[in-house]
């Protein structure tokens, strides 16, 4: 769909062929961006409520990670609530993502080359080094196995699954089009992720309920 088309579906949960394009009408943009949706094999759906307590572990997890990049001087940001396009058919909001520098400049470009005269404001187009999930209750299907898929495909090079209410975490590593378990635990374990060399994520710390401290 050209931009600033208008797209005749209803906009309504559920229904069929939709398109990553169709987001380019400004009245379904519109409607997008009040709400949490997902574009899943052509299908609207409309994602589950996020609760505090997850919400408050996956900034522990940023928390973490952002303090470790600038006591050693790594690049990279987070941002959270972020649309990813797979392709035409697939529209994924990801709870948190985290780009370099360069990966920024490849999704200026990206956005570029698709005719995107604000890059700032166009969906990721290029695959992140990582996304988290935050687990919702009864969602666990479409973060686990579908997302899973999804972000494979795409060439997402670290998945981090994170489950709030069993009190888990697990880091995926893509390794031949497909992810294997860099590392995983629950409770107090602390783990160590290969792609930031000398971090170490104490999940105690991450299932705090105050703000964590540096």
């Amino acid at each position: 769909m050209a931009r600033g088309a208008t797209s005749s579906k209803p906009f309504r949960p559920g229904t069929t062929g939709w398109t990553a394009s169709d987001l380019d009408d400004p009245r379904i943009e519109g409607k997008w961006v009040r709400g949490a949706y997902e574009i899943v094999e052509g299908v609207l759906t409309r994602m589950p409520p996020a609760y505090f307590i997850g919400g408050e572990s996956l900034f522990n997890v940023m928390f973490l990670v952002r303090s470790h990049q600038e006591r050693n001087g790594i690049s990279g940001s987070f941002s959270p609530e972020v649309d990813i396009i797979i392709d035409e058919e697939r529209v994924a909001k990801a709870d948190a993502v985290w780009m370099t520098p360069h990966e920024r400049l490849l999704q200026a470009e990206a956005a570029r080359d698709v005719g995107r005269a604000d890059p700032d404001r166009t969906r990721i187009l290029v695959p992140p080094s990582l996304v988290i999930e935050s687990i919702s209750p009864g969602h666990e299907r479409h973060d686990r196995n579908v997302k899973r898929k999804w972000y494979a495909e795409f060439g997402v090079a670290n998945y981090w699954l994170l489950n709030a209410y069993e009190r888990s975490l697990e880091l995926l590593v893509l390794e031949d089009g497909a992810y294997r378990t860099d590392c995983s635990g629950t409770e107090d374990a602390n783990l160590r992720p290969a792609m930031f060399p000398g971090l170490e994520l104490p999940l105690a710390r991450v299932w705090a309920t105050s703000t964590p401290q540096a």
